[in-house]
């Protein structure tokens, strides 16, 4: 795999230079798509005459470009599940670089294996030059993806695994393809879920469309085109079962009308979307919905243009069933801390009145000096004491009763946040770790420690002496 993932990468990179930035994934992550579209005939999608690969390839030395733009539109003829997706810039692309490309990509094979294992062949490399993708952009980046282990948490805590799920904010889609990988490794029915979403860029729309379509994924639920939420929810009216979300953080310019009825805690500050993402998603909760949701560290705690106040009657509607910090670099695209909101419509009857707090900020290793990521095993364990704390029927741990654990887990009341100010910081409620388990008394054990230290330093000052004593003798 990472053999073929280095030749496509450096396929991609045969049009660096050549396209605008905003063009540029579009048109090697369409032709790509062509190729395995091509190389699976049959196994997913209808191909027609005008877009086979061959017959491109056999021409690549005459007007390939426009060429390959007939085949998208006739591709997307063919499908109806890929209309307005696949990009038609091709004419627009140096000849030269887009027959190296294409040289480059005739030697890579999707097709001579199962069906569903070219389908998820080619969904692992298009989820990897996303990735990629949103690493050389920066910043920008950030609007289109959210790293996978990020994304896997919110999937794990939530388990969706029926109903309606949604994401008014969706980029790419991430939080959809890891939905359904969680219904598969559950032994679930795909289809008993049905995928919501809104994207409010057209280039990142269109990339949802076509990673759900190589994933296998009925699309319908993205609409008929992009759209920003906050002007036309394309969804009004829909209640829904699941929301997962990764909002872009701290918006300062968005349409802000102060009559919008999902305005129910508290009209949110002109300065600063957060709060109007979080009302957004919990007007869309079924009465029994849960919803997670990325944030950035300071809506835990900012009172700036009346977000305190919004919080905490949030709190006080006890809506809010867990927030979890999360550690450092896991977002390439931002240097600003992360956390995660989780909303329950209607906790389960022992936690009526309670909040779970998470502190993973002490998770996480290195990929690169920039970027962090959370193992299977850290991510298994925030959505494991979660459904210890909720007794979830789909979750293992079912059977496990739930336990504070200091320095990393607590569940607190309402009345424990109304006394903070209705922060919502889990370090505050965790505290600190045990430094053991010997419950030794911190007076007893400052007088311990304080002891053994005296004798460790009259040991070295005793072999001090004898190795001054040996050297004298050398003289």
């Amino acid at each position: 795999m990472n053999e073929l993932e280095d030749t496509l990468w450096k396929a991609a990179n045969k049009l660096r230079g050549s396209l605008p930035a905003g063009e540029y994934k579009d048109v090697v992550l369409g032709l790509v798509f062509l190729k395995f579209v091509c190389d699976a005939d049959g196994a997913a999608f209808v191909v027609p005459p005008a877009a086979r690969w061959d017959m491109l390839a056999d021409n690549a030395t005459g007007d390939t470009g426009r060429l390959i733009d007939d085949a998208m539109g006739a591709l997307m003829d063919a499908n109806p599940a890929l209309a307005e997706t696949l990009p038609r810039a091709y004419h627009r692309v140096d000849r030269r670089r887009l027959g190296e490309l294409m040289a480059l990509l005739d030697n890579v094979r999707f097709g001579g294996q199962a069906p569903h294992r070219a389908r998820d062949l080619m969904g692992e490399v298009y989820e990897y030059f996303l990735g990629n993708f949103a690493r050389s952009e920066g910043r920008r980046g950030g609007e289109f993806f959210t790293p996978p282990s990020v994304v896997r948490v919110i999937v794990e805590v939530l388990e969706p695994s029926s109903g309606r799920v949604y994401d008014p904010c969706c980029g790419s889609g991430g939080m959809f393809v890891q939905t359904e990988a969680f219904i598969a490794e559950h032994d679930g029915n795909p289809a008993a879920v049905s995928i919501y979403g809104q994207e409010s860029v057209e280039q990142t729309w269109r990339m949802a469309k076509m990673n759900l379509a190589i994933h296998g994924i009925d699309a319908a639920g993205l609409g008929a085109g992009c759209g920003d939420t906050f002007v036309d929810d394309q969804h009004a009216g829909v209640q829904m079962d699941y929301v997962m979300a990764n909002p872009p953080f701290n918006i300062k310019d968005w349409a802000r009308d102060e009559h919008d009825p999902r305005w129910r805690f508290g009209v949110p500050p002109a300065g600063n979307a957060n709060y109007a993402w979080i009302q957004h998603i919990l007007s869309k909760l079924a009465p029994a919905g849960l919803a997670g949701v990325v944030m950035a560290n300071g809506s835990m705690s900012s009172n700036t243009g009346g977000e305190g106040e919004i919080r905490a009657r949030i709190v006080d509607a006890d809506l809010v069933s867990c927030m979890v910090a999360l550690p450092a670099q896991l977002f390439r695209s931002t240097p600003i801390p992360v956390c995660l909101w989780f909303f329950a419509a209607d906790k389960p009857p022992g936690r009526v009145g309670q909040v779970l707090f998470i502190d993973a900020r002490a998770m996480g290793h290195l990929i690169d000096r920039a970027e962090r990521a959370l193992t299977d095993e850290e991510i298994g364990r925030i959505g494991d004491t979660y459904h210890a704390w909720t007794g979830s029927p789909l979750s293992s741990t079912k059977d496990v009763d739930y336990q504070d654990v200091p320095g990393f887990c607590r569940s607190a009341s309402l009345d424990d946040i109304r006394a903070t100010g209705y922060l919502l910081t889990p370090g505050r409620y965790v505290g600190p770790a045990h430094a053991g388990d010997d419950r030794e008394p911190a007076g007893e054990k400052v007088a311990r420690l304080t002891k053994d230290l005296l004798a460790a330093l009259d040991e070295s000052a005793r072999l001090d002496s004898v190795v001054r004593e040996q050297v004298e003798r050398l003289r």
